[in-house]
């Protein structure tokens, strides 16, 4: 499974709109209303590499009201849930 996150910047009076037409997207799992540089934050999934760009520069960056898009590929995924069990030595609590 490959994750990707994709920064979205967006029409300012769209975004409520652009959001949810970029969740209905099939390979979007979440998008995040945020504060800072972006307005948008989706994260993407699929199984093929290929189907990367299916997702992001044949749907997502051509919602309207998407002004311009910027998507990072990741390589590892670390969570708390990971972290707790690469440290765990196999001890019940």
């Amino acid at each position: 499974m490959l994750t990707a996150i994709v920064h979205i910047d967006t029409e300012a009076a769209r975004i409520p709109e652009v959001a949810a037409a970029i969740a209905e997207v099939p390979g979007v799992s979440e998008v995040y209303s945020v504060t800072g540089g972006v307005d948008l934050i989706a994260v993407v999934r699929v199984r093929e590499h290929e189907q990367l760009a299916d997702v992001i520069a044949d749907h997502v960056s051509k919602v309207q009201g998407v002004i311009r898009t910027q998507t990072f590929i990741a390589f590892r995924t670390y969570s708390q849930q990971d972290l707790s069990q690469a440290f765990a030595l196999g001890i019940e609590d």
